[in-house]
């Protein structure tokens, strides 16, 4: 005898050769010795094991469904039952198997109750299922047809018009990615090269600000709808004559100088901060514009400001206004120590807006070692602050002329075309500003503290930078504490350290007060987000650089070692690890060749050639 069973969701057959009360032994149709349940058993027969369930799947494709559940009851039932009422008779074994096994593979049509019993599907059910079977063959329709339009070369427009929220942040359960995906699998291809060769990725850095708008900007780069900065206070005018200095394309100008000689022989030093502060309330719309974007992102070419241009416009401090800002004043001896700190809050005449373009013409380190007797403006001034930075520099513990220089990599593209410039990092007019920057944040930051009001800092220790609302040390800066304050216009932390800086001089109870939780969520979240803005711009600047190689067609260039197999290309801010390098020292310049650039993936292949010669290297970048 054989018998006619179910295992595993599906049904099987086999002869037996022995049985028990609850069990048999049987060899299946592929000779395989199998132990099933009694309780398994739907039929048993004695006709040829090889053709029962050919027929009976013969049988079964002939009955029709939709008549077999119009002739179910709408009571649970047997499936020997409705057999009989189908076939008129009582069914033969074939046929009993044959509507069992329909009844069983079809579950929108049939419910399964228990061993061989059933119960027919609701009208509404059934139609609401047969509905769903429809529309998944049309979108299988659909599919298939751009699939074959991808495949062709073509892109198709609904694809299109979501390309790189497929290839930035895919939704898998939608039509276009599940076309999208079965082309890239069909084709051997991975997204991005199925995406560029149907003509999806026209410009690589495009398809890079997508990704990265989509992450960070979701609702886009545009600030949308927001109140306006309410009115500034009436505010003292400084009786000073300040100016800043600032690249050609700074729009965000934050920080200013001025100078002042005093009565007793010695002199001030204005560092005056643009202060939104005054003009932004707090739950302003401005202010959570603010904690929203955390910062100004910078990339070759163009940025995504932390604020709307008329706010930047009516803070920054632009030449021939009297701006509101933030000052600090240090008195300093002819032997230029700091003898005396001042706080104001105040308008500042901002007297010019130098630029590095024309300043660096005559004033940079010849001029100084070699006046030509040139005049210019405010040349005073810049040459008595230089002398003064070079000072606090030494005081820092950082001054080291037999250092070797570094560099500043200046990266502009104009359609399509870029152009790289380098500066020599620790020009007079770098200095200046930046030492001058560095006092101003240290003191703040020492005041802050000193008057219990927390504050976002930078610390460094052991080579690691890392923020914290209480003073620690910059080692690498050489100062017990450094509280970024000076960059308001561009920067969260500093704008909120600006209003904690208000409070303190106008002796108010601070917005943030130790401990405070949203403090440290809000340092928390600029944290993460100012890492990513910049790695995102080391990405940008990579892809220009690899770009730079091929428009120039640099197939040879040089290098120096930094360590292991990793090199910095000369003439470039671009750092690349060259497998195959051989052991080398830091500082030990090589020829490299060229094997292959990929602008779409941003890979480069380099070989190395042969060992040059040997420069000192400057170390790693200090925090600024």
């Amino acid at each position: 005898m054989n018998v006619f069973y179910e295992e595993s969701g599906s049904f099987k057959v086999g002869s037996i050769v022995s049985r028990s009360d609850a069990s048999l032994q049987v060899d299946t149709q592929h000779g395989k010795r199998a132990k099933i349940k009694s309780a398994n058993v739907f039929l048993e027969f004695s006709s040829s094991l090889a053709d029962f369930l050919p027929s009976a799947d013969n049988l079964a494709t002939d009955i029709d469904l939709d008549f077999l559940w119009e002739c179910s009851p709408d009571d649970e039932f047997g499936y020997q039952d409705l057999a009989a009422d189908y076939f008129g008779r009582e069914p033969s074994v074939i046929e009993a198997a044959a509507l069992i096994s329909r009844l069983h593979g079809a579950p929108m049509y049939f419910y399964k109750k228990g061993k061989g019993r059933y119960k027919k599907a609701p009208q509404d059910a059934l139609q609401a299922a047969l509905a769903g079977v429809e529309r998944k063959k049309r979108e299988q329709e659909q599919i298939d047809g751009w699939v074959g339009e991808l495949k062709a070369g073509a892109l198709p427009e609904a694809i299109r018009s979501q390309l790189m929220q497929l290839l930035w942040k895919p939704d898998k359960n939608t039509l276009e990615f599940k076309a999208f995906d079965q082309a890239s699998r069909e084709q051997n291809l991975p997204p991005l090269r199925l995406a560029h060769k149907v003509g999806g990725i026209p410009s690589v850095p495009d398809y890079l600000m997508a990704g990265f708008l989509m992450e960070y900007f979701p609702k886009g780069a545009g600030f949308g709808k927001y109140a306006p900065p309410a009115e500034q206070p009436e505010l003292p005018v400084a009786a000073v004559r300040a100016f800043s200095i600032d690249d050609a394309n700074t729009t965000e100008i934050d920080d200013a100088l001025s100078v002042e000689d005093l009565p007793n022989g010695n002199k001030r030093v204005g560092i005056h901060i643009a202060a939104p502060t005054l003009g932004v309330p707090l739950d302003s719309d401005i202010e959570k514009m603010v904690l929203s974007r955390l910062s100004t992102a910078y990339f070759p070419g163009d940025k995504i400001t932390m604020l709307p241009d008329d706010v930047v416009q009516a803070f920054t401090l632009q030449e021939g206004r009297d701006c509101p800002a933030f000052s600090l004043y240090a008195e300093v001896t002819p032997e230029f120590e700091l003898v005396a700190f001042e706080n104001r809050i105040e308008r500042v005449p901002v007297a010019a807006n130098l630029r590095h373009g024309e300043l660096e013409q005559v004033f940079n380190e010849e001029t100084l070692a070699n006046d030509p007797g040139v005049d210019y403006p405010f040349k005073r001034e810049l040459v008595w602050l230089w002398q003064f930075a070079e000072a606090l520099e030494k005081r820092r513990g950082k001054h080291d002329p037999s250092r070797p220089a570094q560099h500043d990599y200046n990266i502009d593209v104009v359609d399509g075309q870029v152009s790289i410039t380098i500066r020599k990092r620790g020009a007079p007019m770098d200095k200046l500003v930046s030492e001058l920057m560095i006092l101003a944040n240290s003191e703040w930051g020492r005041m802050l503290a000193e008057a219990d009001i927390p504050a976002m800092y930078r610390a460094q220790s052991m080579g690691k930078v890392r923020m914290t609302t209480r003073p620690e040390p910059h080692m690498g800066l050489g100062v017990a504490q450094y509280a970024w304050s000076t960059s308001p216009l561009r920067r969260a932390s500093d704008f909120i350290n600006q209003r904690q800086l208000a409070s303190m001089i106008r002796g108010e109870k601070p917005q943030f007060a130790q401990g405070d939780a949203m403090l440290f969520a809000i340092l928390r979240d600029f944290d993460a987000t100012y890492g990513a803005y910049l790695s995102f711009q080391d990405k940008m600047e990579h892809y220009w650089c690899l770009k730079y190689l091929l428009q120039e067609n640099i197939t040879e260039p040089t290098a120096s070692v930094i360590k292991e197999d990793l090199v910095r290309i000369d003439g470039l801010p671009l750092r690349l690890r060259i497998p195959g390098l051989p052991e080398l020292a830091r500082g030990d310049r090589v020829q490299l060749s060229v094997v292959k650039v990929d602008l779409l993936t941003q890979d480069v292949e380099l070989r190395y050639t042969g060992r040059l010669d040997h420069v000192e290297e400057a170390g790693e970048d200090e925090e600024s």
